[in-house]
């Protein structure tokens, strides 16, 4: 099992067409984010500008979370509104312009992954995929098979279990929740 935390404090911004983008993590660790070669990658992002249209990702699923307020967004012409935090499922090839201004967390999965799922959850988990995303969405302590690891707010802590052992999660706060499978 690998394990690894990324604090927040210690992402760098990059610029994007509605505001500044922070990646957290893109797997595998030689994949190119330009190159648009990576399993999955993972970012918060701000929308300063209104509207802004999404970056598009052929060949890519999206999952898109608020984590500061609502947002009124637009799907290939139909207009949706998602609360802070619920979580949005689009394809990453879609029009989307967001109406909004905020701060979100975006996990982008390539489309040959079949089956990969977040949920926001404080209850304990079991869990043996061969990925695990935890986002912190307040300060938290989250202990894996009994260690504790200490999140502030939007840390992301991910673990790396090619072996597919069974991991005891238990959270002291609510978490963004992910996981997949190869």
């Amino acid at each position: 099992m690998n394990l690894r935390l990324f604090p927040k404090k210690e992402t760098t911004a990059s610029v994007w067409s509605g505001g500044l983008t922070y990646e957290y993590m893109i797997y595998p660790e030689t994949a190119r984010y330009g190159d648009r070669d990576f399993v999955f990658r993972i970012s918060s992002a701000t929308i300063t500008e209104v509207p802004s249209a999404f970056t598009k990702f052929k060949g890519y699923h999206r999952y898109l979370v608020m984590l500061d307020n609502s947002l009124r967004i637009e799907i290939n012409k139909e207009k949706k509104v998602y609360e802070k935090y619920e979580i949005m499922e689009f394809n990453s090839d879609d029009e989307v312009t967001s109406y909004t201004k905020g701060i979100d967390f975006n996990w982008m999965v390539s489309e040959k992954i079949s089956n990969p799922k977040l949920q926001i959850t404080d209850r304990n988990q079991n869990c043996n995929a061969q990925i695990i995303l935890l986002f912190s969405l307040h300060t938290t302590v989250i202990k894996i098979n009994e260690k504790p690891y200490h999140l502030e707010p939007y840390d992301l802590l991910a673990i790396e279990n090619k072996k597919k052992e069974t991991i005891m999660i238990h959270f002291s706060n609510e978490c963004l929740f992910g996981r997949l499978d190869f």
